[in-house]
């Protein structure tokens, strides 16, 4: 059950700058809606729910999250269907996942009133920011970040959440290659790799500039013992079709639980797909590559959906993926059908569609 919309107070902003967009034109994360959602849990509970106009915020110079790294956020995306109707593609699994990145954080956990509540109030107020142009979407952005004005190392007991969004297009134009990184690590055994949380990213920053200065667009990460086993690829989980399977590393505390991640799988189950979730080591997939077992590798994540990559760097030797027809490729037809559901297409049969 989600909250009442009277209960969260209203700010509307004076002029929309929504004319100022143009929708066939949209790149990624350079748009804001005209509001957002927030609220502050204060004295153990979540109190000051507003929508206000999309804007900075004041903060303190001794704010907690700025100096020791207390911030989780998700990454979800909101679309139309062909009634016009603004449909959330499975909100609650990312409700779900934020409360554990909050938890491994030492954070204050959402109340399902607050996420839902505030996510579906801010959407029926900037519903007219929904896309519906080809492959362009509404992207979700909660988050949430300590608030106490403390420089003792200790979890906050004060939190400010906020959901905004802004309207995306394509993420990338041209499949991505890739560098298998063998020097640095994303994540750790009994790390916050599992965590969606900032620190994770700004980490894998200095790692992929090395490689795109190389001439590569994103790192394969490797676990951190052996630089062995793939984890994932960039900011996404990484699939494989090997042998005619849907192979893909099995989630750990060192590997997002991502959500199109769990989508894709259960699609490709539903299709009579073998799954596998198991270890992938480097060497099998250059095996796979260099012998023509490996058809298709691919990232899957909220803002790509499900993305080929062309090539594959490692030990200096890059290795072309094999070209495939679209209609041939599991990734393209698995993106389309993707696409298809949230647009309302085709039926849901999975009920992973959530009516705004």
């Amino acid at each position: 059950m989600t909250t009442d919309v009277l209960q969260i107070e209203l700010r509307k902003a004076e002029r929309s700058r929504i004319q100022e967009v143009d929708f066939n034109h949209l790149p990624f994360g350079k748009h804001f809606s005209d509001h957002m959602f927030v609220a502050d849990f204060i004295d153990g509970q979540w109190q000051n729910q507003m929508i206000v106009p999309f804007d900075n915020f004041t903060l303190s110079p001794a704010l907690s999250s700025l100096h020791y790294g207390q911030s989780i956020f998700e990454g979800m995306k909101a679309f139309k269907n062909e009634a016009g109707e603004v449909m959330m593609f499975r909100p609650y699994a990312n409700f779900e996942r934020m409360n554990e990145s909050a938890k491994r954080m030492c954070m204050a956990t959402l109340t399902e009133d607050v996420f839902m509540g505030g996510l579906e109030a801010l959407l029926r107020v900037d519903a007219d920011w929904v896309p519906n142009t080809p492959d362009s979407s509404l992207y979700v952005r909660p988050y949430m970040f300590a608030t106490d004005t403390y420089l003792g190392v200790a979890p906050s007991k004060t939190y400010r959440f906020c959901i905004f969004t802004c309207p995306v297009g394509a993420y990338y134009s041209n499949p991505p290659k890739l560098k298998v990184e063998t020097d640095y690590i994303r994540s750790a055994p009994g790390g916050v790799g599992y965590a969606k949380c900032a620190g994770n990213y700004a980490g894998s920053m200095y790692p992929t500039l090395l490689a795109q200065q190389q001439g590569y667009d994103q790192l394969i990460w490797t676990d951190a013992r052996e630089h062995k086993y793939i984890e994932e690829s960039g900011t996404m989980n990484i699939m494989f079709m090997l042998d005619g399977k849907l192979v893909t590393p099995a989630t750990s505390d060192s590997i997002l639980k991502g959500v199109t991640r769990d989508s894709i799988l259960q699609i490709a189950r539903s299709w009579g797909v073998t799954v596998e979730e198991r270890l992938v080591s480097i060497e099998e997939v250059i095996n796979g590559i260099e012998t023509g077992r490996l058809t298709e590798a691919f990232g899957a994540g909220t803002a790509v959906g499900s993305s080929p990559y062309s090539l594959i760097g490692y030990q200096g030797k890059d290795y072309m993926l094999p070209e495939f027809a679209p209609e041939d490729s599991f990734a393209v037809r698995v993106r389309n059908y993707l696409s298809d559901l949230r647009t309302g297409k085709i039926e849901d049969t999975f009920g992973w569609m959530h009516k705004v």
